[in-house]
Order: C-alpha cells, then structure tokens, then sequence
C-alpha cells in the first residue's frame, strides 16, 4: 500500500455486515482518511462504532459521493441498483456485496486469494461485486486444489447460519429457541418452517429448474471466479439453527487423482485457509468452536473418496459475515489501493 488515505463510506452500516466492515477496518488499520456510515432515512442520527470512535450515521439519499474515494455496499440489492451507480457516476469505486451486479459480464467478481487478476476490470463501471458468502469460502478452498490438477465437477452441500439472512434471522433463531425451552409455541416470521432444532432445505426463491437462487449462485460465481464456463457445480444450500458460520460438505471429481496427504499439503500452504484435519474426536473445524468471529476458511476431513477414482472431500467452514461478506470486501479495498489506485 501507499501513502496515501482514502475517503470511505460504508452503506448500511447499522447491519451486521456493516457493523463487521466497520470493525474490520479499524482492525486492519485500513488508511482511512475518513469513514462515513450511510444508512437509510430511519436509522439516520443512530450512532455506530468504529474502533474506539462514535460515528453518526448519515442518510444514504442526500449523501453526496463526490468526494469519496470508496464506496463499502451491503444494503440490499434494491438499493445497490439505485445507490451503487449513483456513487460511481461521482467517482467513488464501489465494492457490492450484494448479488446484484455480480452476473454482470463488465463487472469483476473478486475473491482476492482466487482471482486478484481480474480487479483491473473495475473500470468499466467504477463497480467491484463481492461474491455470495457460501461461494466465497468455496472458491478460496478449492483455488489451491484447481491451480494444481483442475476440477471436473463440484458437489456441495451447505449449512448456513441464520445471519447469512439478517438480524431479524438471528432474533427468530433466538425467540424460537427460548420459546421451545419454555414450552411455548413458536413464531415463524422470517422462516416458512420453524428454524430452532431444524433444518430447512431451502434458501431464497425457487427456480424453474428446482434448484433455489442461493444453490444458482453459487453455479454462477464459481463459474465467472474461476473463469470455467465449463466446470460442473451441483449445489444443496441448506439452513441450519447457527447463528454466525458456514459449513460446507464439498465433494470433488478432479482432472488428476490426488493423495489426501498432497491435497493436505496444498491447502496447508493456500493464503487464506487454515487446515484443522486431525483424525481423532473434535480434530476438526465447526462454525462455533473456529469459524465464528475469525478470518480463515477452514478445512478438515480430507480424504479420498471411496466412489470416484479422482474423487476427494473436504469440510469447509468460514464466518460468514466476515470472510463471506465484510472481510472480502475489505480485502478487496486493500487490494486495489495497493495495485490499482
């Protein structure tokens, strides 16, 4: 990085991404001139921490961002297509987190461990997409394994926690578990079924093909991340009653056959990852006891599959507010000061 600071804005910052990009980059000591969390009208004047700061949070419509350098997004989809081009026609770079740009063909999908190449992009439209959360964690386990012998096919099965829908999730999961304790019944306002104790097999809107959009996504991004039109993706996303933590079964069919033992290696050495692959009781990584709250991606039980000659599988695991959504986005901002701007 150079000398330099930069003018950042973060948009939605009273949620929990916002809140986590906030505390990350005061962590990071990201060379921030200046911070400024935008939200909407109603949460205008509400204070949030930056470090050991105060900020007030300003309303998101009458912001002017003439004068930002870049542009942090995770308010939603809806409002990234109203607000994200309106920061880039003023000059700020903007760094979405939300799906909505993320298909767009002129718009660089980055994880910065996978594919920091294709950041230069971003001048075509001033606009950076930040992938989905359980594509991120994916992407930069597998990154290591592709570069070394290429991947055929990828079957998955995710579990997410409920923060990968909200606040308002968190506080259902929450409700719901301390309705059962006490004998209660339960509300479901966020969820069609019941989310405490359970596991619902279904995440964002249903396809024409049965798939969700979530397991679409993540087809989608692999994809354009590894710049594989090619490569097979079968997705089943999953929500699970944790609150903060992805984990992913991930079961590969790869170009060559690969030894767990190199396989291990590998990944030991990948940036970003963090192997946790001891095979005896508790020498592996669970979204609670390592993912939640930490920056790695996580992985454990490998081993070669027993029904693919090239087969291998892997437990991947990550904080999904951090490195699937707030994290990457900070690395991606350290990214581009360093190489681009």
């Amino acid at each position: 990085m150079n000398d330099r600071q930069y003018n950042i804005a973060v948009v939605g910052a009273t949620g929990a991404v916002g809140e986590a990009m906030l505390g990350i980059l005061a962590a990071r000591n990201f060379p921030a001139s200046a911070v400024v969390p935008l939200a909407s009208e109603r949460s205008a004047g509400k204070r949030v921490a930056l470090g050991s700061q105060s900020l007030t949070v300003q309303d998101l419509a009458e912001f002017d961002f003439s004068s930002t350098d870049i542009a942090l997004f995770s308010a939603g989809g809806s409002i990234s297509a109203e607000h994200a081009p309106r920061a880039a026609a003023a000059g700020a770079i903007v760094i979405d987190n939300t799906s909505h740009f993320r298909n767009d063909p002129d718009i660089p999908l980055i994880v910065p461990e996978v594919n920091p190449h294709d950041l230069a992009g971003y001048t075509a439209r001033n606009i950076i997409a930040n992938p989905n959360c359980s594509t991120i964690q994916m992407v930069v386990a597998l990154k290591p394994l592709e570069d070394a012998v290429g991947i055929e096919r990828i079957n998955v099965v995710t579990y997410q926690a409920v923060s990968g829908t909200g606040k308002e999730a968190i506080e259902e999961l929450a409700s719901q578990s301390a309705q059962l304790l006490n004998g209660r019944p339960v509300e479901s306002r966020v969820y069609p079924k019941q989310i405490a104790f359970n596991v619902l097999p279904h995440i964002d809107s249903f396809q024409e093909n049965g798939y969700t959009r979530e397991e679409m996504k993540m087809v989608w991004e692999t994809r354009k991340i590894f710049g594989r039109s090619d490569l097979a993706v079968n997705p089943t996303t999953a929500r699970v009653p944790v609150f903060y933590g992805h984990s992913e079964a991930v079961h590969l069919e790869l170009r060559e056959a690969l030894s767990a033992e190199r396989a291990r290696e590998l990944l030991d050495g990948a940036p970003g990852v963090t192997v946790l692959d001891g095979r005896v009781d508790g020498g592996y990584p669970t979204a609670v006891t390592e993912a939640a709250d930490h920056d790695p991606v996580y992985v454990g039980r490998i081993r070669e599959d027993l029904s693919h000659e090239r087969g291998l599988d892997l437990w991947v695991v990550a904080d999904n507010v951090r490195k699937g959504a707030a994290l990457n986005s900070v690395q991606i901002a350290e990214l581009l000061i360093k190489d681009h701007v």
